[in-house]
């Protein structure tokens, strides 16, 4: 059985995994992707596509720090940066021109940044681009797409999630389903709210369910119409995607300007970093000019200077796009011999996606000409209602070498090359040939 075979050969990882149940509630594990039955292993250290465990097991890395490490693990620019930045100091509490420089790199590669400002992560973004749509808006209510995922705070989770306060996430917080066009204007047409957040590229990890694209560049006028500010969330997405050095994110790929960007993960190089950027108008909010009527933003890492130091290393490799053009290429050699796989062994899933490469199990309705799109138009079916088979693929994948985020995708870098990219079909093949014969995965 695996999970025996899995246990025998990871014991040290097991150890930890016991004394971390004592302290972390989440079975041990400190992020719900990071829980797995029976335990994910326990990493040591990591070097470009690829990290070892307590065990001396080696994993080519597709989790990629959650998407945050489109460079690779321990870039040579990056970890330079750090270091010569902890030298000299990792908090000064005080402005420092490496914010400075970080933000101005920002906003030149993506065009609808007139300001910049800086958070501990995402999820913070994400929150004050909630207050400053209400406040200039004058409006509470906030509309977003069903499975789209922009954090935890109350107002943006599942509406009745366990332990939010229902006067805000339900009320306040309405969710309808992507890439009906018809229903987003009956909902903005109400007037009633201060923002629509979406998430670039669609929902789980911005693209399982993709969205339409006409759908989305017939967003910005909407909004305008009714007095809605869009918050398009490039959290993954940002310098992920690249049209050119000055065009970048999901937004420039597809052509459209929101008022409202929030940025992480690829931002800080792999340290934790959240940023807003947009129309001044907005920021203008934030200025101490406004006296009682502004809001105001505190964070003690906001901008630190270590994170500030690593996110300017890694913007200045962005600008060439030469991350994101080898993170392509990884991403396409995958999709196109990974999907030969499933085909040759008759099982139904596919491979799609663009720098992360969605794994899809389920009913093959067509086979589509765009990579990026899954081979099901029914929307709930990509719904991870297969995740007790995805985490058994996880599980024999980790088996093999291969380190996903759940058997659910692949986060691709520049790091990985070709061999990188064929140890992972041969782990994929020789998994899904287990399942099969184990009984957990049939085929068509």
């Amino acid at each position: 059985m695996i999970k025996e075979e899995y246990v025998r050969n990871h014991s040290q990882s097991g150890e930890l995994h016991e004394r971390a149940t004592k302290v972390f509630a989440i079975d041990g594990a400190t992020h719900n992707t990071r829980f797995l039955d029976p335990f994910r292993p326990y990493i040591t250290h990591a070097q470009g596509s690829r990290k070892w465990d307590v065990d001396g097991n080696e994993y080519i890395d597709y989790v990629m720090g959650h998407g945050a490490l489109i460079l690779g693990h321990s870039h040579p620019e990056v970890v330079r940066a750090i270091q010569e930045q902890v030298a000299k100091g990792v908090h000064y509490g005080e402005n420092h021109e490496l914010e400075i420089e970080w933000a101005e790199l920002i906003k030149s590669m993506i065009p609808s940044a007139e300001m910049v400002e800086f958070f501990a992560c995402g999820n913070e973004a994400n929150m004050m681009a909630l207050r400053l749509g209400r406040l200039f808006t004058g409006r509470k209510k906030v509309l977003k797409f069903n499975h789209h995922f922009h954090g935890w705070c109350d107002q943006l989770t599942t509406p009745g999630a366990p332990g939010t306060i229902p006067e805000d996430n339900v009320i306040n917080t309405i969710n309808i389903m992507q890439n009906d066009l018809g229903k987003l204007e009956e909902e903005l047409a109400k007037r009633e709210y201060a923002v629509l957040i979406t998430e670039a590229g669609g929902a789980h990890m911005c693209g399982a369910m993709p969205l339409d694209i006409d759908f989305v560049r017939a967003i910005p006028a909407l909004a305008r119409q009714y007095g809605t500010i869009w918050v398009l969330d490039e959290v993954v997405t940002g310098f992920r995607d690249y049209l050119s050095a000055d065009r970048q994110g999901w937004q420039s790929l597809i052509g459209v300007k929101p008022d409202l960007t929030t940025l992480g993960k690829c931002i800080g190089g792999g340290l934790p970093a959240g940023a807003l950027v947009g129309r001044a108008d907005l920021f203008n909010l934030l200025s101490p000019k406004r006296g009682a009527q502004r809001i105001g933003h505190t964070g003690t890492w906001n901008g630190n200077p270590v994170t500030a130091a690593a996110g300017v290393a890694a913007c200045r490799l962005y600008q060439t796009g030469e991350p994101q053009r080898k993170a392509a290429q990884a991403a396409a050699h995958l999709l196109r011999k990974g999907n030969q796989v499933f085909q040759e062994r008759a099982i139904n899933g596919r491979l799609y996606g663009r720098s992360i490469v969605h794994i899809y199990l389920g009913p093959i309705e067509y086979e589509p000409n765009d990579d990026t799109m899954p081979p099901c138009r029914n929307v709930p079916e990509i719904d991870p209602a297969s995740l007790a088979i995805r985490h058994r693929l996880c599980l024999h994948l980790l088996h093999r070498g291969v380190a996903t985020m759940e058997g659910r995708f692949f986060v691709c870098s520049m790091a990985h090359n070709d061999e990188d990219i064929d140890f992972a079909v041969k782990a994929l093949a020789d998994s899904l040939d287990a399942m099969v014969a184990e009984g957990t995965l049939k085929k068509s």
